[in-house]
């Protein structure tokens, strides 16, 4: 846990602002970007503070299964079923803006305006898929 890390207050539910969206698993929440890329564009948080996609193992494997499951999940809890027209992914660093592990779930893709296709392109030098 590091009090600066506002993921790590929204995780623990310190930040009354965030309203965090039902989530299946307790080490994982799932919350709105606050500057959306997407019609429906979702972060899916650890509980436990890692620091980004870089510092991720082969035992994370399960963690990342798991985020995805969820931005699934969300997306079809707010009536998105078309799970061919997603884009999940991370920022690769230095291009984070925080530093704890969060993954971007956007939908509809095939939507997502110039300035989105670009910042989340898939698997580009600064966002991975």
């Amino acid at each position: 846990y590091d009090r600066k890390c506002v993921f790590c207050r929204i995780a623990r539910r310190e930040e009354p602002s965030t309203a965090l969206l039902p989530c299946e698993y307790e080490d994982l929440v799932c919350f709105r970007d606050i500057k959306p890329g997407a019609l429906h564009h979702y972060l899916v948080v650890p509980v436990e503070h890692l620091g980004n996609c870089k510092t991720l193992k082969t035992e994370h494997i399960p963690l990342v299964k798991r985020m995805m499951e969820v931005g699934k999940a969300v997306l079809q809890t707010n009536n998105f079923s078309d799970l061919n027209d997603i884009r999940m992914g991370f920022h690769w660093p230095p291009f984070c803006s925080i530093s704890h592990l969060h993954l971007h779930v956007l939908a509809p893709a095939s939507q997502l305006g110039f300035l989105s296709r670009l910042y989340y392109r898939i698997n580009s030098y600064w966002f991975i898929t």
